[in-house]
Formats: C-alpha cells, sequence, structure tokens
C-alpha cells in the first residue's frame, strides 16, 4: 500500500498540522507494514502556478510540441504520483480563511481532464476511485465548517470533484481559544480512524 503525504505548512519546524499528520501516519504504519510512504511538500517543492504554456497543453488536441511537453512535466509527474496513491494524507493550515497558495497550486496541477477526472453527459465524473484521504487541517481562529471556513469543505469537495469520496476531516481548529481540548480531542479521533481501518 502506497501513501502520499502532501504537506502545504510554510511552517518547517513547528506546523501543528504536519505534526498530526506526521502521528497518523507513525499509526497507520505501524498497523501496515507494507506501508510505502511517500512525502510530497507543496511549500518547498517550487510548485509553479499554471500559466498559459501549461493551459495550451492541457487542452491541446494535437500531438504535444516538446516545449509543451516540458511545461507539464511536473503536472505530469504529481498526477502519476496520485494515481499510484492508495492513502492520502493532506496536512493543511488556514491562513486568511483558506488554504495555502502552494496547495491551491498543487490542486491546480493535478486537476488533468482525461486523467484525474473526465467530462461525462451528466458533467464531470472523477477518475480517482477506491482512495482513502486524509485531511488535517488546523487554524488559530477560524471554525472549520463554519461559514469563514473556506479550506476544509473546498478540499473535500475538490477531492470529491476527483472521485475520492472516502474523506477524513481531522479537525485542529481555533487553537488560539484553547488548544489543549483540541489537540487532544484530534488524538483521539486519529486513534480511532486507525482502528477502525483495521476492522
Amino acid at each position: 500500500m502506497k501513501l502520499l503525504n502532501i504537506n502545504s505548512s510554510s511552517n518547517r519546524t513547528g506546523s501543528v498540522s504536519a505534526q498530526y499528520g506526521k502521528q497518523l501516519i507513525a499509526l497507520l504504519q505501524e498497523t501496515n507494514s507494507d506501508l510505502e510512504l511517500i512525502e510530497r511538500h507543496t511549500t518547498y517543492s517550487d510548485l509553479p502556478f499554471v500559466d498559459e504554456a501549461m493551459l495550451g497543453a492541457f487542452f491541446s488536441k494535437d500531438t504535444l510540441t516538446t516545449e509543451q511537453e516540458q511545461a507539464i512535466a511536473i503536472s505530469e509527474a504529481l498526477v502519476a504520483e496520485l494515481l499510484d496513491s492508495d492513502v492520502l494524507v493532506i496536512t493543511a493550515p488556514i491562513y486568511n480563511f483558506s488554504i495555502p497558495a502552494s496547495l491551491k497550486a498543487y490542486f491546480d496541477l493535478i486537476a488533468r481532464a482525461g486523467k484525474t477526472f473526465k467530462y461525462a453527459q451528466t458533467g464531470p465524473e472523477g477518475l480517482l476511485k477506491n482512495k482513502k484521504a486524509y485531511v488535517v487541517i488546523s487554524s488559530g481562529g477560524t471554525a472549520i465548517g463554519s461559514d469563514i471556513d473556506f479550506a476544509g469543505r473546498y478540499v473535500q469537495h475538490f477531492l470529491g470533484f476527483l472521485g475520492i469520496s472516502d474523506v477524513e476531516i481531522i479537525k485542529l481548529d481555533q487553537l488560539m481559544m484553547g488548544a489543549d481540548q483540541k489537540t487532544q480531542e484530534a488524538t483521539e479521533q486519529i486513534n480511532q480512524l486507525v482502528q477502525q481501518s483495521l476492522n
């Protein structure tokens, strides 16, 4: 089984979301001896924003030129990495009510028509079936699931768009208003989720 950990925090050493993502991964490794971990850091991987050259290649109906192939090489690699994974652990802090820009850049690079989703007669259809996703989200003041949360609901919707419907949100929200209780609840939730994965 392959687990892809996508870390999007700008905080290399003190990220709460990354810390609890690692806690979850460690428990999953303990219960799955064959687990292969792949780590991707969106902030420190120098992921590009989608530009005109990429768009031209994404929507080209002709054979791609060498320049177009080079333009989307990172997108192709990220999509292949994602397709090859069975489980996702996405860790994301909330910055100004939403996800970090680097995570949005990552999402833009993996949302590929014909690869991760397709257009059917009834509308878009996700192609990433039978994958499990854990999303660890932290915030200082934003309540996850509230009207001002444009992170948790967006990530869950985006994953569903790609066909990943089995999504667990691990909340570490409003830490400036009571971190001890929130971290304890997150630890208990992680332990319960890992136990459920064994059943």
